[in-house]
């Protein structure tokens, strides 16, 4: 192994990073159909534990003399609090402490004045105070007798009132993070308008989305001397372990992060909430474990969301379709905490196209902060694109997929680089002849009836390659049991399975002697986040190392038992053995013959490959059918066809894709904040108003894998599908409704009251 320093993409961000890659060069494996469990439909690895309730997550942790605490938030929009009285909730019996802005250090969180508690409150739901107490209900109980004076302030909750000229300054340098828009240009777009035939402009509009995972976020924390330990629901135990140690301003070996189990964070549990640092606090000043857990309302005001957007698109055409210039300029409202919000990225790199440039402006408004969410900005920017990218087709004339072949770019478009691999043009074909694309509207709106169907499609482009670091270590007990130990995490997307799977197939033994060990900083080397589509690409070539490694190490322990030369022994089967056979030894044999001594081997995931970008490519097409005298929406079947990588589970690929396909659905039709711009609330915190798809919305969903293994990402030849499963949802949605009736929806998501407006307009 050696350091070196290393880039890989991560939720739109080039990371460099400094850290131990394998050096070893294994060849690719075979393709799945001659596997024994990668790419095969494998249950779950902890499917009975999660099936029959006894997989404890956050949530569930119930620790001795444990204590509960509760935020108090703000409900106004944009204040400071002028005084805060806490005596008559002091004085609850079962009160135990509270802290507010008064009496805790200040702890710079979000930057830009963002404190732990703050006396300037930004949004609705911004912290003021927290309560511990015997039981969560008498820390409720006492957070309404905590009385608060506000002097408050002029607010704006949306992009429009953020902008204006004599829009309310949420911040001394106003209401764009960092004072100007994130530029990106190639070419010349004048000149590139100048040279086409037909230039086709519009605006298009989404919404904000709230994540709202099964598990709400939660975490229980207990000191041990001087030594924290945090169970926590999130997507990055080393990523707690570092933001909480910076935060106390203590060592990173005095903490310590467990998570087993957790349901669903979607981007919102990759960085470290307050909660946690206040459940810190409050642990170690009442020497006893704190649990502190955030509701369904506080997840929708202060856990993060998908920020809106408007979008200016314009696209410069020639009659044959060659793409000659496009302009992308997009607002996203992105919450009172600086953080970006662009979603230009699908527009520089799908198509290919000499002269384009992109603005993103990251407002900053008095409402709950932002945070990655699945794919972010690319599931915006791709409803805006693939719409003007129809437009513009049907302008010339062209049918809406030879148009997009037309423009098909072989590289990168941003920096010129090699993909590792490109398979999008399988995946058009693959994808438009599962749903029979024939059979669309050649004149949308064209079909009989007041109930119209319509076919429509969207094209996917997301990173998904990962990269290093990332270990895992294998250890064979003296009873010839396997353990794999890796410091990811699963998020309920099946990484305990994927990494038994590895090890069993490279080891060949069978997967039920694999036992698998996530989600603590202490027990597990290190290991990355869970986002960006990055933890199988990064983890399972690890395992793939530590197990090969393992596989040379029972040689060589059988050549010292044999007494024979290492050259003379080969591993198979889980036995190593001389050519002839006479001598063969089992692991459990290999393991008996150390006499107490374990074996154990460290993997790491090798560097990525230079000149090379790794991205994942798909295309989604949705039929729909359209009720044009109510407006409803009912969508009949999407397939989903993508290239991205080798498959290491097909029953948990098909799961990840159903998935994100039913929120790409939900923000498609339904899902949407709804702020009361007057006051500065939110009118939807709950599952009842804000909508989410149900059962009954959910179409037919097939899925195409069109790749084997992209010999060029690392050993294992796999990218990642967590957000290729819902960018291109939204987008062909929305096509396909244009198909049906013939009028363009322009905002998502897609009502029936905007069908109807639409219809009559």
């Amino acid at each position: 192994m050696a350091i070196k320093k290393s880039k890989h993409f991560f939720e739109d961000e080039l990371i460099e990073t400094i850290g131990e890659v394998s050096e070893e060069i294994y060849e690719q494996l075979p393709n799945n159909k001659d596997l024994n469990y990668i790419g095969k439909k494998i249950s779950r690895y902890d499917g009975y534990e999660k099936v029959s309730g006894k997989a404890k997550y956050t949530f569930d942790i119930k620790l001795p003399n444990m204590a509960y605490a509760k935020i108090l938030r703000s409900d106004l929009p944009n204040a400071k609090i002028k005084s805060i009285d806490i005596s008559i909730a002091k004085n609850l019996k079962g009160v135990l402490e509270i802290l507010t802005y008064q009496n805790i250090d200040d702890i710079d969180f979000y930057g830009e004045n963002g404190k732990l508690l703050d006396q300037h409150v930004k949004h609705e739901g911004d912290e003021v105070a927290c309560i511990v107490a015997e039981s969560e209900k008498i820390a409720e109980t006492a957070s309404k007798l905590i009385q608060v004076q506000y002097e408050k302030l002029g607010f704006s909750t949306s992009i429009e009132q953020s902008t204006r000229d004599n829009s309310v300054k949420i911040y001394d340098w106003g209401n764009i993070r960092n004072g100007k828009p994130d530029e990106y240009e190639r070419g010349n777009v004048e000149e590139g308008f100048l040279q086409s035939d037909f230039i086709v402009e519009d605006t298009f509009t989404t919404e904000v989305v709230i994540h709202h995972p099964t598990e709400v976020h939660c975490s229980v924390v207990n000191w041990e001397g001087d030594k924290l330990i945090i169970y926590d629901s999130t997507q990055g135990i080393f990523e707690i372990k570092k933001s909480v140690s910076e935060y106390l301003k203590i060592s990173e070996d005095k903490v310590q992060v467990i998570k087993k189990y957790m349901g669903g964070g979607f981007g919102s549990k990759l960085e470290a909430g307050k909660y946690t640092v206040l459940a810190a606090i409050l642990s170690k000043k009442i020497n006893r474990p704190v649990r502190l857990a955030v509701d369904r309302k506080e997840m929708s005001l202060a856990t993060g969301n998908r920020p809106d957007s408007i979008q200016h698109l314009k696209v410069g055409v020639k009659k044959d379709g060659t793409l000659m210039a496009m302009t992308h300029e997009a607002k996203a409202a992105v919450g009172a905490y600086p953080t970006g919000g662009g979603c230009s990225w699908p527009f520089k790199q799908i198509y290919l196209c000499p002269n384009v440039k992109t603005i993103d402006f990251s407002v900053i408004t008095n409402t709950g902060k932002a945070r990655p969410f699945r794919a972010p900005g690319h599931v915006q920017g791709t409803f805006g694109l693939d719409s003007i990218i129809d437009d513009a087709a049907y302008k010339i004339g062209m049918d809406p997929l030879e148009f997009r072949l037309k423009n098909y770019a072989e590289k990168d478009q941003v920096w010129g680089a090699e993909y590792t691999s490109k398979l999008l043009r399988e995946a058009y074909k693959e994808g438009a002849e599962k749903i029979n694309w024939e059979r669309r509207n050649k004149v949308p709106g064209s079909g009989n009836g007041f109930k119209k169907r319509g076919i429509g499609m969207a094209t996917q482009i997301w990173w998904g390659g990962g990269g290093p670091p990332a270990h895992a270590n294998i250890e064979i007990k003296n009873d010839g049991s396997v353990i794999v130990y890796s410091g990811t995490q699963d998020i309920g997307t099946g990484t305990y399975t994927i990494i038994s799977q590895v090890a069993a197939e490279i080891l060949e033994i069978p997967i039920q002697k694999i036992e698998v060990i996530l989600g603590d900083t202490d027990k597990t080397p290190y290991g990355p986040s869970s986002g960006g589509s990055t933890t199988a690409p990064s983890i399972s070539p690890a395992v793939r190392d530590a197990a090969e490694k393992m596989k040379r190490k029972l040689i060589s322990a059988s050549a010292a038992i044999l007494n024979v030369d290492e050259k003379e022994l080969f591993y198979s089967l889980g036995s190593v053995s001389d050519k002839s056979k006479t001598n063969k030894l089992s692991i459990t044999e290999i393991a008996a013959n150390l006499k107490g001594q374990k074996l154990f081997t460290e993997g790491s995931r090798e560097e990525n490959l230079k000149g090379y970008v790794a991205q994942t490519f798909g295309a989604q097409f949705a039929e729909v059918e359209v009720d044009t005298l109510t407006g409803f929406v009912k969508v009949l079947k999407i397939v989903a066809a993508h290239d991205i990588g080798r498959t290491l589970n097909r029953q948990t690929l098909e799961n990840q894709f159903h998935g994100g396909i039913i929120q790409g659905l939900g923000m498609a039709l339904m899902e949407e904040r709804i702020m009361d711009s007057d006051f500065g609330k939110m009118l939807n915190t709950n599952l009842h108003d804000y909508k989410i798809p149900t059962m009954l919305d959910i179409p037919e969903i097939e899925v195409i894998i069109v790749s084997e293994a992209d010999v060029k990402a690392n050993n294992m030849g796999v990218k990642g599908i967590g957000e290729p499963a819902i960018i291109p949802t939204p987008g062909a949605i929305s096509n396909a409704v244009y198909n049906a009736i013939g009028v363009r929806v322009k905002s998502l998501p897609i009502t029936p009251n905007k069908i109807l407006k639409a219809l009559n307009s």
